[in-house]
């Protein structure tokens, strides 16, 4: 086998990492470093050769549709990307597209590392799931969240800054409970499912409220963190009408935080 040869099929090793976590073993793990690497690997070749990304089996879908018309707990997790519009009037729309596709399925590895479920993408946005009451799914969403932001900052933009292209930053918010699963149609196989319930709208209203490369949680999430975990968040004292929505059980204001390391 020649050298060069050899070389080309340890680049194609690297990039097809990501389509493993995708589309096979959710289980096996990455350490931080190495998915900072792979994801270098990934987006370069996004940008520079055109690559595309395998995509994601339906494990959510599966799930779901094994669940349907059943109330699940869960950690609901929204990030989305700041200043995607800015970008559109700024940038050729092949490379918004690029930009935004690897951005979606980066975090979608980074969900599904984190045991988490892929639920879909909303525009510019990542909407995950994690399965569970107690302490374990609200630490792997938490840890997920984290390492969200660390993918973006330590593996997409310094790629994106060899092209000049603006760094990427992002709004994440988490809440915890239960909802439904609604199947829309008789179609046992291809009707759309989808999850329904308090926690897909309060973290999409928490998401709203962050700033940039911020986490937010809702008080359902934090109660359930280790508390190790706990520590590393601080309540926020919200000025005058920012936030107004009220905890599903007390009726009092529902509490949120914010990730402070």
């Amino acid at each position: 086998m020649t050298e060069k040869k050899q070389e080309s099929e340890k680049k194609d090793q690297g990039i097809n990492v990501v389509d493993m976590l995708l589309s096979k073993n959710k289980n096996e793990i990455l350490d931080s470093d190495t998915m900072i690497l792979e994801t270098q690997k990934r987006v370069w070749a996004a940008l520079k050769k055109g690559y595309e990304y395998s995509g994601l089996i339906d494990e959510s879908e599966a799930f779901l549709r094994k669940n349907v018309f059943s109330k699940l707990d869960m950690v609901v997790l929204y990030v989305d990307l700041v200043g995607s519009t800015t970008m559109t009037l700024e940038m050729p729309a092949e490379k918004i597209a690029i930009i935004i596709s690897s951005f979606s399925q980066e975090m979608a590895a980074v969900i599904r590392q984190h045991h988490g479920y892929v639920l879909k993408f909303v525009g510019d946005a990542v909407v995950g799931f994690f399965v569970g009451e107690g302490m374990l799914a609200s630490d792997n969403a938490v840890t997920c969240a984290k390492s969200m932001i660390s993918i973006i900052q330590k593996g997409i933009n310094p790629i994106l800054n060899q092209y000049d292209y603006p760094d990427l930053m992002v709004k994440i918010g988490l809440d915890f409970g239960q909802n439904i699963v609604v199947r829309y149609g008789a179609d046992v196989v291809n009707s759309h499912v989808d999850l329904m319930g308090p926690a897909m709208n309060i973290a999409a209203k928490i998401q709203n409220l962050a700033k940039p490369n911020q986490i937010l949680i809702g008080y359902d999430v934090y109660r359930r963190l280790h508390p190790k975990t706990q520590e590393q968040f601080s309540l926020i004292v919200w000025k005058k009408d920012e936030w107004k929505y009220r905890s599903r059980i007390t009726g009092e204001i529902y509490n949120v935080y914010e990730f402070k390391g």
